[in-house]
């Protein structure tokens, strides 16, 4: 009898560890998962902006057709924006955007015509207000990631992630050149 107590104990061991690490694995997963969808709301953001820019570019060049260096950037790092799906390149891609997009509206006050163009001021209104979802996104993306990468990190759950190959994700950076102010020659 005493083979079998120890049998059961070393078995009922092995079922509560298996439920914990069951339980941890779920965890984990439920986590990945809201890193996913926040990113998803991110990106959906991220498409908004996008589409505005075509806009916004055409209604400038009208009025600032010797800026064209402006206009090129946003449209290059617009493109480089939506052409990939990876995060990591997509986040550096949008804080390219950014930045050009902050060049972009330095323009109108060089120049009064488009500064009052009701067309204009509709459209900067427009990406203002996703340039604020965006932001909201980005914090709880953030958010997301921070528990995500903490709970990865944790003991007990670092062993079940290490096992089951759970990675870190990134941050939603904000680059240096993009919490600067906009500087503008002519």
């Amino acid at each position: 009898m005493g083979a079998w107590a120890v049998l059961l104990v070393v078995l009922g061991i092995a079922i509560v560890v298996i439920l914990a690490a069951g339980v941890i694995y779920n965890r984990l997963v439920s986590l990945s998962v809201g890193v996913d969808s926040a990113w998803s709301n991110v990106d959906v953001q991220l498409n908004k902006r996008h589409d505005l820019i075509p806009n916004l570019v055409e209604m400038v060049k009208g009025y600032a057709a010797h800026e064209r260096q402006t206009l090129e950037a946003v449209v290059r790092a617009g493109d480089q924006a939506v052409s990939t799906s990876d995060p990591s390149q997509r986040m550096q891609a949008q804080n390219m955007l950014t930045a050009a997009l902050r060049q972009l509206f330095a323009l109108p006050k060089a120049y009064p015509d488009l500064k009052a163009n009701q067309n204009f001021l509709a459209l900067q209104q427009q990406l203002s207000s996703v340039e604020q979802d965006i932001g909201r996104a980005r914090s709880t993306y953030d958010f997301a990631v921070q528990n995500y990468n903490m709970q990865t990190r944790m003991f007990p759950d670092g062993l079940v992630a290490t096992l089951f190959r759970f990675q870190s994700r990134p941050f939603f950076e904000i680059e240096e050149a993009e919490r600067g102010t906009v500087r503008v020659q002519f």
